[in-house]
C-alpha cells in the first residue's frame, strides 16, 4: 500500500505537467467560445462539397419547360420557355463550401441567397411566322430567401435582354418560390413599344 502511494506521488507532477500543455495547446480554439458558439462551429468544420455533376436523367428533366401566359397589346398568348443557369454565386451558403456553380445548382446553393447569370429561350404561340415565335432572354437574377433559408419561401429580383421578331428589349422580373425552389411564379414586364408585353410564368424547375 506504502509502494502504490508513493508511486502516484511520484506520477502526480508530470500528470500535472501533461494536463497543463494540453490546456495550453487547446486554449486557442476554445477561448472566448461559449458552448453554443463551438456547437454552431462544428457543422462548418465538418462541411464537404456535394460533389454534384452531369448526369443523363438530370439532363432529360431539363427539358421540361415552365408554362407561361404572355400579355401583349393583340392579345393573351400561350407560351413556355427553359432556364439555363452558365454561372451562379452564392453568398447564402456555408462559408466553408465553394460559392460558385456551373449548369447544376442545388436548390438550397439558389434559394438561401444567390446571383445567376442565365439564359431562357422560349415559344410564344402568337399569330406569324413560325420564326417569330421563338423568344431569347439572357441576363442577370438574384434571389433571397424569406422563410427557412429559402427552403420554403423565396424570391428573386432581376433583368434581362430580350430579342423576338428581329427586335431587343430590356425586361425587369421579380417573382417568388416555395417547395425549396421546384415551384414559383415569375412576373416579366417589356415597356419597349416593339415588344411591350408582360409575361406571367409558373416556374417549374429541378436544380
Amino acid at each position: 500500500m506504502t509502494g502504490a502511494r508513493s508511486l502516484a506521488r511520484r506520477r502526480a507532477p508530470a500528470l500535472a505537467a501533461c494536463a497543463a500543455a494540453l490546456g495550453w495547446l487547446l486554449w486557442p480554439l476554445t477561448a472566448g467560445a461559449s458552448p453554443e458558439e463551438q456547437r454552431q462551429a462544428a457543422p462548418m468544420a465538418a462541411a464537404t462539397e456535394p460533389g454534384i455533376r452531369l448526369t443523363r436523367p438530370w439532363f432529360v428533366v431539363q427539358l421540361l419547360p415552365s408554362p407561361e401566359l404572355w400579355l401583349e397589346p393583340d392579345g393573351a398568348h400561350f407560351g413556355f420557355h427553359w432556364q439555363v443557369t452558365p454561372l451562379l454565386y452564392s453568398f447564402g451558403i456555408n462559408r466553408k463550401l465553394s460559392p460558385w456553380r456551373a449548369f447544376i445548382v442545388e436548390p438550397l446553393t439558389r434559394h438561401a441567397g444567390s446571383i445567376e447569370l442565365f439564359t431562357s429561350p422560349g415559344y410564344v404561340a402568337r399569330p406569324g411566322a413560325f420564326a417569330d415565335r421563338w423568344v431569347l432572354r439572357g441576363g442577370v437574377r438574384s434571389y433571397f430567401p424569406l422563410v427557412d433559408r429559402g427552403d420554403y419561401l423565396s424570391c428573386s429580383l432581376g433583368g434581362s435582354a430580350m430579342v423576338a421578331r428581329g427586335q431587343v428589349a430590356a425586361s425587369y422580373e421579380a417573382g417568388i418560390y416555395t417547395l425549396f425552389g421546384a415551384f414559383g411564379v415569375q412576373v416579366t414586364a417589356t415597356p419597349t413599344a416593339a415588344l411591350r408585353s408582360t409575361t406571367i410564368t409558373l416556374n417549374i424547375r429541378y436544380f
